[in-house]
This record gives C-alpha cells, sequence and structure tokens, in this order.
C-alpha cells in the first residue's frame, strides 16, 4: 500500500453488509484506498498489533464478541486508531457509551448512506489532510 492509500480495516461478518459498505465507499470514492476486510475479533487483534488502519469500521455483533466489548478490545489493542462502531442495534445510549468510550462514531446499519459514511470524522479528517494545499497546487 503507498503512503497516499487510506488503509481501511472493515470488520463484518455478515458479507451482505460487508458488501454493501464497499460499495457506498467506491460511490464516489473518498480517495484512493485499500480496504481489507475481517470478519473476527481475534484477525482483527492480530493485524492492529502489526499494523493498524487508517481508519477501522468495526461491527459490533462479531461471532467471537459481542457488543461494547468488542470495540474496547480493539481501541484497548490499538488505542490510537479511529474506529467507527457500525451496528446493527438502534440503541442510542450504546451510542453514546461507544463514543464515550473513545469511538469516533456509531453508525446504525439500515440508516447509513454513503454520504454519511464518508463524512465521518475520520474518514474525512485523513482525506482532507492527504489533498495539496492551495500553497502546493
Amino acid at each position: 500500500m503507498t503512503q497516499s492509500q487510506l488503509a481501511i480495516g472493515l470488520v463484518e461478518d455478515n458479507p451482505g453488509d460487508a458488501r454493501l459498505i464497499q460499495e457506498m465507499l467506491r460511490e464516489p470514492p473518498i480517495a484512493p484506498y485499500q480496504i481489507r476486510c475481517l470478519s473476527r475479533l481475534d484477525e482483527v487483534l492480530e493485524r492492529v498489533q502489526r499494523e493498524p488502519f487508517d481508519v477501522l469500521l468495526l461491527d459490533l455483533g462479531l461471532p467471537d464478541s459481542q457488543g461494547l466489548a468488542t470495540f474496547e478490545r480493539v481501541n484497548q489493542q490499538a488505542p490510537m486508531m479511529p474506529i467507527i462502531i457500525f451496528s446493527g442495534a438502534i440503541d442510542e445510549q450504546l451510542g453514546v457509551e461507544a463514543v464515550a468510550h473513545g469511538a469516533q462514531d456509531y453508525l446504525v446499519k439500515g440508516q447509513i448512506d454513503s454520504f454519511r459514511l464518508k463524512t465521518c470524522h475520520p474518514l474525512r479528517h485523513r482525506t482532507q489532510a492527504d489533498r495539496p494545499s492551495d500553497q502546493e497546487r
């Protein structure tokens, strides 16, 4: 992966949901990026120990971990890595709690669209940081 590519981790055990998120990121692409799809917490922990992603899109319901504990374990392993949680649970309290514990955002599956996903702070911030300034143009 080149320095200018955004390294996105997508942690989702449902192939249909994973495809949908990937399509949202492609329409139109936010920036050059490479996405790595994972489906289990143990895979994520092993990967981020070696090399954190620029941003991680994390489902809280995985085969080997459920709920806020999923986020907490990843965040403990890579505390500087921005994590956007997306969940099937329409649970305002869980969203507030996740953000209070350090998640960058909490998105609800079925209520996410391409615009909302790509304007989440970690994705927007990274792509803006990669753009040349007026002086560099």
